[in-house]
């Protein structure tokens, strides 16, 4: 786990998060990593298969086209070389 320094920070909003805090029964540092964790990894967000996914039911791709990007080589490209 990381360790998170917040400097600087208004009394007003300390005084506020420990309030918000009191009526959900969390302390402060259990109120901020909650606010924090619906904040920058909310619930209904989507991960990238499933948004790849949508996108080919959405252009058409039948299974077999689908299937097809399982049997591409996966080496790395090389760069161009124009000399």
């Amino acid at each position: 786990m990381a360790m998170l320094t917040v400097r600087n920070l208004p009394d007003e909003v300390h005084r506020a998060l420990r309030v918000r805090a009191a009526l959900r029964g969390r302390s402060t540092e259990a109120e901020v990593r909650a606010i924090l964790t619906e904040t920058v990894l909310p619930e209904g967000r989507v991960g990238l298969g499933s948004l790849l996914t949508a996108v080919g039911r959405r252009a058409g791709l039948t299974k077999e086209e689908s299937a097809a990007f399982a049997l591409r080589d996966g080496t790395p490209g090389q760069p161009v070389e124009f000399e």
